[in-house]
């Protein structure tokens, strides 16, 4: 199996099976375009209680897997929003936890599961931070990154606070939890709202400078309403 990421603003990565059985499985509706020779299934993958998490993290119910039945065929998965889109070996790393709607797809040796914040009540308060995915196995899988991506290698003990929204994911050796801003004048005036997310080393954060949910919030204050006609 060979991959390219192709595009700038709006990129997708194809994927070429090399081989007869190859697969890569995505949520429902992901795939941009394949050639012929490649079969499609669809199902809860892993069960339904599996199906309803992913709902959670911002996953659909179904899966689907696409599995090559000739060498040579391609498919490609395209991303959603302007940014960029990061392949990862996930066995190399680890594993990685990843926000909500990182996840673009994946080989079948690829396990994606999810989890939560040890801190039930401030995940709950700290919105996007709540419910994150588990990415495990072996294989590669390809993250989605809104507006461009930034690395960071925290040493043991180095810390980095971060909005919630520009966090896409980290190894799991990576400390997650998620902090209240002090002070009440930061808390109205400062604009990053009560909350920030807190990495603390060691181990690779993987950052995005675009949070799609404050440009939507932007956005929205642009759009006519009924009650402005």
């Amino acid at each position: 199996m060979k991959y390219q990421i192709i595009g700038s603003t709006m990129p997708a990565v194809e994927i070429l099976f090399e081989q007869s059985g190859e697969s890569m499985y995505t949520q429902s509706g992901g795939m941009a375009w394949m050639t012929e020779g490649i079969d499609m299934s669809t199902n809860a993958r892993g069960g339904l209680m599996k199906g309803i998490g992913r709902m959670f993290a911002g996953e659909s119910l179904f899966m689907s897997t696409y599995r090559a039945q000739q060498p040579g065929t391609m498919i490609a998965f395209a991303s959603t929003v302007a940014g960029n889109i990061l392949p990862v070996d996930v066995g190399a790393t680890g594993g990685l936890i990843c926000q909500k709607d990182a996840f673009l797809c994946a080989q079948e040796s690829v396990n994606l599961n999810v989890t939560f914040t040890k801190k039930l009540s401030a995940g709950l308060f700290g919105g996007e931070g709540f419910i994150l995915e588990e990415l495990s196995g072996s294989g590669m899988a390809s993250l989605e990154i809104d507006g461009d991506k930034v690395v960071k290698t925290l040493q043991p003990g180095e810390v980095l606070k971060v909005d919630t929204g520009n966090v896409v994911a980290f190894e799991k050796t990576v400390q997650y939890e998620i902090e209240t801003v002090k002070g009440l004048g930061n808390i109205v005036f400062g604009g990053e709202g009560l909350f920030l997310t807190k990495l603390t080393g060691p181990g690779k954060v993987v950052l995005q400078t675009q949070n799609i949910a404050e440009f939507a919030g932007r956005l929205s204050r642009y759009i006519p309403t009924s009650s402005s006609k």
